[in-house]
């Protein structure tokens, strides 16, 4: 994917969150553009992803592995190795389970609780895209009590970039 926009949504189905509606690898290697889906991704989601923007329901195994840029949201769970040799870009992510500290690949990625109005504001702004295009129920819920939800979302960064992250903390005035 180079640009543009791909959005996703199935007919009929109110509980978006809990159905795969695309299959493995999508976004692979994608360079730019964007893509919504109300539902979930399969195994290895935004593999190799340098530039897109992203927002699905949840996702299998690998997701953004070896991402070098773009940014992916993820409101629900995710498989083991997220994040494995992922340099650049980042991700938001609804830890909805509680265990998303298992499943990502330390060699690569950490997690924070989001600690900027701008992340905040970022964050809100692709989930109300989402529910824009895909009219996606489960969008809807999270935006209507997203005061509750925040606290659940956690950004994933890849070690690489640690440093550029604590940076831009301290100047928006956040804690390092």
């Amino acid at each position: 994917m180079y640009g543009g926009k791909i959005i996703i949504k199935p007919v009929g189905i109110e509980d978006s969150q809990n159905h795969v509606i695309m299959g493995n690898t999508c976004l692979y290697g994608a360079t730019g553009g964007e893509l919504y889906a109300a539902g979930k991704a399969g195994e290895r989601f935004a593999i190799r992803n340098s530039g897109a923007i992203a927002v699905i329901e949840g996702a299998g195994l690998h997701c953004c592995e070896y991402m070098t840029g773009g940014i992916v949201v993820v409101l629900g769970n995710v498989g083991f190795n997220f994040g494995a040799g992922m340099t650049g870009g980042y991700a938001y992510v609804l830890n909805l389970d509680g265990k998303l500290e298992n499943r990502l690949n330390y060699s690569y990625v950490t997690l924070r609780e989001l600690l900027i109005e701008a992340e905040v504001r970022e964050l809100k702004e692709l989930i109300t895209r989402h529910y824009n295009y895909t009219l996606s129920l489960w969008a809807k819920h999270i935006l209507d009590n997203f005061d509750i939800y925040l606290s659940k979302f956690f950004k994933i960064i890849p070690l690489e970039q640690y440093h550029k992250h604590v940076l831009e903390i301290k100047e928006a005035g956040g804690e390092g």
